[in-house]
């Protein structure tokens, strides 16, 4: 499988941030059906670089209710926590 069909994007927040700066790990929201073997090989070959592992959280959709009835879903994802090896770095919006 492609890695553009594995990684989907990567995760921008306040979280994700905290963790590239202090534990080394990167977070990309990631294909359904992807394993954790796939998506160490799909970040290794995009971004050249050596991972050291790799966690994976998987979230079912959820109800959406509003005044008591529920009215559709949210949708569901898959997030992918990918702890990169010693002195590795994956930049992406660095000095903006």
């Amino acid at each position: 499988m492609n890695y553009t069909k594995i990684l989907i994007k990567p995760l921008v927040s306040e979280k994700a941030t905290f963790l590239k700066e202090e534990a080394q790990q990167v977070t990309f929201f990631v294909a359904p059906s992807a394993n954790k073997i796939e998506i160490k090989k799909a970040v290794e070959e995009a971004y050249n670089v050596k991972v050291a592992g790799v966690n994976v959280v998987k979230r079912r959709p959820q109800p959406k209710v509003r005044h008591g009835r529920t009215v559709g879903q949210t949708s569901g994802f898959k997030k992918a926590y990918v702890t990169l090896a010693a002195g590795e770095k994956i930049e992406f919006f660095e000095g903006v």
